[in-house]
Parts: structure tokens; C-alpha cells; sequence
């Protein structure tokens, strides 16, 4: 089975052109190329989930630069780990990433070790916070809604007289709790 290479083009919004992107990408002889105009930011973006689902071990995906991929290091290292996971290489023009390479490997490698690292501070952070904040007596977790209200909100729903919303203004118990004490009643 023939590996592919694959490029993907973006810009922020329809405004933008993407010609210069894509000269570059067929400049390296990318096989086919990914193209959306749609800001960075957001994950769910449908040419590179189409991307994503058509890669297969071996495959490359190229791009301009890594900007190109995400705008948060976040996502740029989820993207980059699910390239991993799928034995898919990554080239980077700009910024003269390769992971063929062995330097491209271990830049990755470092990219990877440095986002498991901060995801273990933010989790020590967390529980540190906790545990601080259990010595000062707090529980945490959301304030339990006073029962009497929760009964009062249920009855005006059972009477049918009044919307969810105007129930919600009334008691100030929110539809998630509503719904979930109608289910215990029955």
C-alpha cells in the first residue's frame, strides 16, 4: 500500500488567500491538500478532521507552518501525539520540522515530554488546591439546592401551568435539577 503526503492549507477567514500556502505545499509534492478557511482556534474544523480520518500509518501531512495546524500549543501537541499514535510524520516548512528525521523525532519528543509535564503541574496545582482547601474547611463542589425549593419547583411543573424558564425565576432551582428531581419522584 502506497504511503501518502498530504498538505494542509488555512487561513482565519474567507478574506484570506490561500494561494501562497498552497504553492509552497505543492512545491514539496504533497499527493493531495487539505484547505479551510476558518480561524485556528476552534478544533472542530471539518478539512482536517477529514484529514485526521484519512491518514494511515507511514503517511505524511505537511504544512506551512505549524501556525497553519493550531494556534494553542494545546492543540498543536494533540495534533501532534495523534500523528504519533498513528504513525503519521509531520513537516513543518517554516519552522524546518521533519519528524522522518532523527531531529524532527526528537523535537517532537521534547514537545511531548514538555505537555506531559504541564499536564502533571496543572493536576499537582489542582490537588494541592484541594487539599488546601480542605484544611480550611471547605468541601468543595457545587452549594446543594434547598430541598423545599427543589419540592416547590416540581409541584409548579406538575401543575402545568408554567414554563421552565418561569419555573427557573421563580424558585431559582436550574431545568438540570428540575429534570433530575422529576426522575426521582417517578
Amino acid at each position: 500500500m502506497k504511503n501518502f503526503v498530504f498538505g494542509y492549507a488555512r487561513v482565519s477567514t474567507e478574506q484570506q488567500n490561500l494561494d501562497r500556502q498552497i504553492d509552497m505545499l505543492e512545491k514539496y509534492g504533497v499527493d493531495f491538500i487539505y484547505n479551510e478557511k476558518m480561524t485556528g482556534t476552534k478544533r472542530n474544523r471539518p478539512e482536517l478532521e477529514k484529514l485526521l480520518e484519512r491518514l494511515t500509518e507511514g503517511d505524511a501531512v505537511v504544512v506551512e507552518s505549524l501556525s497553519r495546524l493550531g494556534r494553542s500549543t494545546k492543540d498543536l501537541i494533540w495534533l501532534m501525539e495523534t500523528f504519533n499514535e498513528k504513525g503519521v510524520n509531520l513537516v513543518s516548512l517554516k519552522e524546518s520540522i521533519d519528524t522522518t528525521s532523527s531531529t524532527g523525532k526528537l523535537l517532537f519528543a521534547l514537545m511531548s515530554a514538555i505537555a506531559q509535564f504541564e499536564r502533571d503541574v496543572i493536576a499537582d496545582r489542582t490537588r494541592e488546591g484541594i487539599a488546601s482547601a480542605r484544611a480550611r474547611g471547605r468541601k468543595g463542589g457545587r452549594p446543594k439546592s434547598d430541598p423545599e425549593k427543589i419540592k416547590m419547583a416540581v409541584k409548579l411543573y406538575n401543575s402545568k401551568q408554567y414554563s421552565i424558564k418561569e419555573i427557573e425565576d421563580m424558585t431559582g432551582i436550574k431545568k438540570d435539577t428540575l429534570y433530575r428531581a422529576i426522575r426521582g419522584h417517578r
